[in-house]
C-alpha cells in the first residue's frame, strides 16, 4: 500500500488528488491536506466583484472528496521533512511515499509601507466582497488598479479587472465622472506572451479610456492622502484602490529546503520533480524558466496540466508501470 500526500487544495491539488484516486485502487491512500473547509474558485472573483456571483455559487466543501475515497485533513501544514517525506500539521504527523506540494503563492503586503492598510486584494474572498460593496456605492472619482510587485498570480487579472470596472461604470452612467488607471512594474501587459500581445492588450485597455502606466514599481502607500509613490518618483492619487499584492513562496516550503535561488521551488520542467526523491511541486509555488528567458506565469491552467502529469507518473510508479507523462507547457 502506498500513500501520497498532496499539500494544498487549489486547482493543482484538486486535480492531482482526483486523478490519483481514479488511477489507483482503494488499497492506496490519497491524502489531501488543506486548511480551509471549502475550495473557492478564484477565477470567478471578478464576476463576484460585479455582483454577478455569490460565494455559494463558486464554493464547494472539500468533504465531498471523501465519497471518492480521498482522505481530507483540514489542517495547517507546519513542517515538511523533504528527505523522509513526512508532513507535520497542527494536529498530526503523516508519513508518505510521495509528496505533492501545491501550496500556492501567498499575497504579502508587509514589505511596502502603507500597503497593508489600504486597497482591495482581488485574490482574497473577503476583499472581493468588500470591493463589490464599494463599487456599488461608488459615485465617481479615480479608480486605480495596481500591480504592487512581481511575480503575481494570473497575469491577465489586473487588465480584466480594469476593463470590467470600466464597463460597469459605463453601464451605470458614471464613466464621465470617473477615471480608471492601471499601474504596474511591467513594461507591457503579460510580457511572457511577447511584445505583440502586450501591445495588443495595452491597446485594448487604452481603447476603453483606461490609462496604462508601465514601469511603475510601488514604493509606498499613504492611506491618509490616498496617494501612491513609485520608485521612479511618480505619484498617483486614488479614490478606490484595487490591487494585486506582491506574492511570495509560503514559509513552510522555504523552511523545508525546497525553495531555490528564485525564492520559489525549482522543479524539472517536464516531471515537476524537486531535488528530493519522490517529492513534486506544482502550480504557483514553482519556478519554471521558459526558453524566452522569462518564468512560466502563475496561473491555474498550468497547475491543472502539471497536476495531470505528476498524478499520472506517481500512479505509474506505484503500479509498476513506466512513467511517461510530461508537462509540455500547455496553456502557454
Amino acid at each position: 500500500m502506498a500513500t501520497t500526500v498532496i499539500l494544498g487544495g487549489g486547482v493543482g491539488g484538486l486535480v492531482a488528488a482526483n486523478m490519483l484516486r481514479r488511477r489507483l485502487d482503494q488499497s492506496h491512500r490519497v491524502v489531501l491536506v488543506e486548511r480551509e473547509a471549502q475550495h473557492v474558485f478564484t477565477p470567478s472573483f471578478l464576476w463576484m466583484m460585479l455582483g454577478r456571483r455569490q460565494p455559494r455559487h463558486i464554493s464547494r466543501d472539500f468533504g465531498r472528496l471523501a465519497r471518492k475515497g480521498i482522505e481530507v485533513l483540514q489542517d495547517d501544514v507546519r513542517a515538511i521533512d523533504s528527505a523522509r517525506r513526512i508532513v507535520r500539521t497542527e494536529r498530526r504527523e503523516v508519513s508518505s511515499d510521495f509528496v505533492v506540494v501545491a501550496l500556492g503563492a501567498e499575497g504579502w503586503r508587509g514589505g511596502i509601507p502603507g500597503l497593508a492598510e489600504e486597497g482591495y486584494d482581488i485574490n482574497v474572498l473577503d476583499d472581493v466582497l468588500r470591493l463589490r460593496d464599494a463599487l456599488a456605492g461608488f459615485r465617481g472619482g479615480r479608480v486605480v488598479v495596481l500591480v504592487a510587485g512581481l511575480p503575481f498570480r494570473c497575469p491577465a487579472a489586473p487588465y480584466e479587472t480594469a476593463m470590467l470596472i470600466e464597463a460597469s461604470l459605463r453601464e451605470r452612467r458614471l464613466r464621465e465622472r470617473s477615471e480608471v488607471d492601471v499601474y504596474t512594474p511591467e513594461t507591457l501587459p503579460m510580457p511572457v506572451a511577447g511584445k505583440a500581445m502586450g501591445e495588443a492588450i495595452k491597446g485594448m485597455v487604452e481603447g476603453k479610456g483606461i490609462g496604462f502606466h508601465g514601469q511603475h514599481k510601488l514604493s509606498a502607500v499613504d492611506p491618509g492622502r490616498r496617494e501612491l509613490t513609485f520608485e521612479n518618483g511618480a505619484r498617483a492619487n486614488y479614490d478606490l484602490l484595487v490591487l494585486t499584492p506582491p506574492h511570495r513562496c509560503p514559509a513552510v516550503v522555504k523552511e523545508a529546503g525546497l525553495a531555490g535561488d528564485s525564492g520559489w521551488v525549482a522543479v524539472d520542467p517536464g516531471t515537476l520533480a524537486t531535488t528530493h526523491e519522490r517529492v513534486f511541486a506544482i502550480g504557483d509555488v514553482t519556478a519554471i524558466k521558459l526558453p524566452v528567458g522569462l518564468m512560466l506565469p502563475k496561473a491555474g491552467v498550468f497547475a491543472h496540466h502539471q497536476a495531470e502529469a505528476v498524478a499520472e507518473n506517481i500512479a505509474a510508479a506505484i503500479t509498476g508501470r513506466a512513467a511517461h507523462q510530461r508537462f509540455d507547457g500547455s496553456g502557454y
